[in-house]
């Protein structure tokens, strides 16, 4: 899984292949949940857990929308509630076996403009905020992949430009990791509302393939 922030919002993006150990059980899974118009959770690892998490997180939307008091449940706040629920399953040997990466749009207190916001919590409860993440084998090859592009800059990408270093990423891990799924889910957090794209299918090139020998 990749989430980017770019000039203006964020980008997410995860497979949506379930795997039973080696087994490629479940390849048409959505990892991607839109909590509401500025905010959106994911997560690799355990699917139940993942389940068993967002179906929490779907009821606090509720109870949010029932007070109708004009507060919704922003990223940032999120992102603080799933770490303090990472951190006490762990302290009860019962962790939830999951890396979050919470997105979406925060207000700025000081400007009342919105900024894109990205967050990671792993199973420990360990977090932090960035403008790039990835999570599983994408922290390894992908995460080197986006900051290159992110450093050369020394800004923020606009959104064709963090478009293209997800699509170059996800063929990457298409190709290096053997029990990778083609297809993925691609989420859009901006100031207009959230779109969700896919699946999108990666087109790989396996020309190279008859050069590999001597394994």
């Amino acid at each position: 899984m990749i989430g980017i922030a770019f000039e203006g919002g964020v980008l997410v993006a995860a497979d949506t292949l379930v795997s039973y150990g080696s087994m490629a059980k479940y390849k048409d899974c959505e990892r991607i949940m839109i909590v509401n118009n500025t905010t959106v959770v994911a997560a690799s690892g355990d699917y139940a857990d993942y389940q068993f998490l967002t179906k929490i997180i779907k009821q606090k939307q509720i109870d949010e929308k029932q007070w109708n008091d004009g507060l919704q449940l922003y990223p940032a706040a999120l992102h603080s509630w799933i770490t303090r629920v990472s951190y006490n399953k762990r302290s009860k040997f019962e962790p939830l076996w999951c890396a979050w990466v919470v997105a979406g749009l925060q207000p700025n207190e000081n400007t009342g403009k919105s900024e894109p916001f990205l967050g990671f919590v792993d199973k420990l409860g360990t977090s932090y905020k960035s403008s790039v993440i990835s999570t599983g084998f994408g922290s390894y090859l992908a995460t080197p992949l986006i900051r290159e592009l992110t450093e050369s800059l020394n800004r923020l990408p606009t959104e064709e430009e963090a478009r293209s270093v997800i699509t170059k990423a996800m063929e990457v891990l298409y190709y290096r990791d053997c029990r990778a799924h083609q297809d993925y889910h691609l989420v859009v957090i901006k100031q207009n509302g959230i779109t969700r794209e896919g699946p999108i299918k990666v087109q790989g090139n396996w020309n190279v393939a008859r050069f590999v020998h001597g394994y």
